[in-house]
């Protein structure tokens, strides 16, 4: 038989036709299968609830028969016990541990590929399971909203939650694991025996993520992600890039409105200016984070790093100006991928950077508009002769600071993260 469980102001009502083995949360075998009641709401100040409309006609499918991406019919999540998710981390053993955030700790799980009960360790697919810090002050919202939206949405380019585990006081979620870990732990990390990315990997990285956040802004109910930043885009082993961590998700304005109005979160030095000034969330408030991420991966620097000398510590506010002045360009580039693009590749990957970080968001091009100039510049397979790129220099990287955060979002791997607002 159906059951139907209340998550606060998150509603899951299960169809008995179509809940199979279904009992209390916490059931071994037990799987949430819901239809077009289930009513998905997002992070807000507000109390009222957003509903997506019966937006997909399409049938549930795998990501890979619908590279375009579709709000499934049905939300179907494993519903894991405690003990289960005990016994695929061996007791959450330190040896598992990926990564600690502002949500909790995350890590590494093994289950049977087939039905996902736990398996012994080394054996199966491998899963990343994020356990809630029970004084996170992030905590339940970020949990629901989570499920709320990666339940329902399916995207290449989105890591695919596999199932939760609400029991008593434990809230935890269970990911696909991405091999590579988080951009930011592979652009900013400082091991001379690891290779940087190249400049072809960040362009692929750029326009994975891009393609997400694409997908978001042009599904019938428009989702705003409203944290993107490096520490949340997550690579599998080919380096291709999954948009991770909906816990600030929001549904878009509806109605004819230009923006949702909600109480200012996010990561200092990715979030838009009209929204730490207003509340006034846009669509494209999220491009504007993404214009950061890529200012980051053409110079190989975080957005904030009081490491810096005095002047540098804001990377928009001190690299922005000399993204206009081809001349200026290439002492920003990071040093570690010269030789490796034209100087017509990294003008254009500049003068993009510098749309999305348009102080007004009506100037920013959609997310859509920028996936199809990324391409174009992947496209541009030539290398530097005789160009202003031709000449040896380096970037500036000074020692990262011990900065503080409040909101890493790691998912897989260990990283550095920026203040939260």
């Amino acid at each position: 038989m159906g059951n139907c469980f209340s998550l606060g102001s998150f509603f899951i009502a299960a169809n008995n036709s179509s809940t199979k083995d279904s009992t209390t949360p916490g059931g071994s075998s037990n799987f949430v299968n819901c239809g077009h009641t289930a009513e998905l709401s997002a992070t807000s100040s507000s109390a009222g609830r957003s509903q997506f409309s019966e937006a997909s006609s399409e049938k549930s499918g795998a990501e890979e028969a619908n590279p375009n991406g579709q709000i499934l019919e049905t939300l179907s999540l494993k519903v894991f016990s405690f003990a289960e998710l005990k016994a695929a981390t061996k007791n959450f053993k330190p040896d598992t541990l990926l990564g600690e955030g502002g949500f909790g700790k995350v890590y590494k799980g093994w289950v049977d590929e087939r039905t996902l009960a736990p398996s012994k360790s080394g054996l199966g697919m491998v899963v990343a399971i994020k356990k809630l810090n029970p004084e996170s002050m992030q905590g339940f919202e970020e949990w629901q909203s989570e499920v709320n939206f990666l339940g329902r949405l399916s995207h290449p380019n989105l890591v695919k939650l596999l199932g939760y585990c609400w029991e008593d006081k434990e809230l935890l979620l269970v990911y696909e694991f991405m091999q590579k870990g988080s951009l930011e732990n592979h652009l900013f990390r400082r091991n001379p025996s690891i290779q940087p990315l190249s400049w072809d990997i960040r362009l692929k990285i750029a326009i994975g993520a891009a393609r997400g956040l694409a997908f978001l802004h042009t599904s019938e109910k428009k989702v705003i992600y409203r944290d993107f930043k490096a520490s949340n885009i997550l690579l599998d082993g080919s380096y291709n890039a999954k948009i991770a961590d909906f816990g600030l998700a929001k549904l878009g304005p509806a109605g004819g409105e230009s923006h949702v109005s909600t109480r200012v979160m996010g990561t200092y030095g990715y979030a838009a200016p009209e929204y730490v000034a207003t509340g006034h969330l846009y669509v494209k408030s999220d491009v504007y984070g993404f214009g950061v991420v890529l200012l980051e991966l053409l110079t190989g620097l975080r957005t904030l790093d009081t490491g810096r000398p005095s002047g540098k510590h804001n990377l928009v506010e001190w690299a922005k100006p000399m993204l206009s002045q081809s001349k200026k360009l290439k002492t920003i580039m990071d040093g570690r991928i010269e030789g490796q693009y034209s100087s017509k590749a990294a003008v254009q990957a500049a003068q993009l950077t510098l749309k999305c970080l348009e102080p007004d968001p009506k100037r920013r091009p959609s997310m859509k508009e920028v996936v199809e100039v990324l391409e174009q510049i992947e496209g541009m397979k030539g290398k530097p002769k005789n160009s202003m790129f031709s000449t040896s220099h380096s970037a500036p990287h000074p020692r990262h600071s011990k900065e503080s955060s409040s909101r890493r979002s790691p998912l897989y791997a260990r990283g550095h993260g920026q203040g939260s607002l």
